[in-house]
């Protein structure tokens, strides 16, 4: 059990540690959560909930979920965007999930007057876990999953279909759906249009099979393009008007960031990392079984 511990990194268990101490805390003192989990009636006064909601698992479910997405999808991400990007991305995206959730909660009291909408407490990582598997989509997005025949570009779009599947029987999705949908939409758009890439010293990633529309099935893409387009152009259309003013355009050149080169360098990067990892876990199990057979052998003997 605890090679298998060594074999995650040290920043996703520090953070585990925070996740596991965190709910403890919870547990012994209920009363903390309305002063760190995300309450919308109390967010103007108590404005740090909206960075510390996210660090808060209430039930034990959700902690080991969290825990374990958080050790294994860590483990891949963050060897390919190094610790700071990975914590900065954790940041980023708890805090504007977070903000979206807030908001949402506020709007959905505006129309239907209910109040537990402002005083239900709301927290949780798995706002960022639905971030890392827009990661996963984006760095290995044609892996299969062992077993499970699934390629990884097809997780965060099952993943939302689960849950709003099962929001209809759970008088609970409230806790979690939103959270859920924003944090893979912040994760995608952090990725989209706001990381760095210290290679090219560009932001983002304008590859077309990393469009917003490649999370739906084929047939509805031309008409997610279309309104993502109208979406692309209100966010970045000043930065490729300046573009366009110093003589690149569309059509005659690649915006910075957009080399299929380079994306395609960067997805070999992270299918070499998971390569790695399953040969090293292979290599691993072979040599318990060897070792096993051999003390079977000694005791035979």
């Amino acid at each position: 059990g605890s090679e298998i511990f060594n074999e995650f990194t040290k920043l996703c268990k520090g953070l585990v540690l925070i996740l596991v101490g965190v709910h403890i805390v919870v547990q012994l003192i209920p009363s903390s959560l309305t002063y760190f989990a995300l309450i919308p009636a109390r967010t103007i006064p108590f404005g740090w909930n909206l960075i510390t909601a996210g660090y808060i698992e209430q039930s034990i479910q959700g902690l080991v979920v969290s825990t374990l997405g958080l050790l294994f999808m860590g483990k891949l991400l963050e060897p390919i965007w190094g610790s700071k990007e990975f914590l900065k991305f954790i940041f980023v995206i708890n805090f504007l999930t977070s903000v979206c959730v807030f908001i949402t909660a506020i709007a959905l009291y505006g129309v239907t007057r209910q109040d537990n909408y402002l005083y239900m407490p709301l927290s949780g990582f798995h706002g960022v876990l639905a971030g890392f598997l827009v990661g996963i989509k984006q760095m290995v997005p044609d892996q299969e999953l062992p077993r499970l025949k699934i390629k990884a570009k097809w997780l965060p779009s099952l993943m939302l279909l689960f849950s709003i599947a099962i929001s209809f029987f759970t008088p609970e999705s409230a806790t979690y759906l939103s959270t859920l949908i924003f944090g893979t939409y912040m994760g995608w758009i952090y990725l989209r249009y706001l990381q760095r890439k210290p290679e090219s010293k560009h932001r983002g990633d304008p590859n077309e099979d990393f469009a917003f529309s490649t999370f739906f099935p084929e047939y509805l893409r031309p008409i997610i393009d279309i309104i993502a387009s109208k979406f692309h152009r209100n966010l970045c259309g000043k930065s490729e008007a300046f573009i366009d003013t110093l003589g690149y355009s569309l059509g005659s050149a690649p915006l910075p960031g957009s080399d299929p080169i380079e994306a395609s360098r960067r997805r070999e990067k992270g299918a070499r990392a998971l390569e790695e990892r399953l040969a090293a876990e292979s290599l691993n199990a072979a040599g318990k079984k060897s070792e096993e057979l051999q003390i079977n052998g000694t005791n035979n003997v």
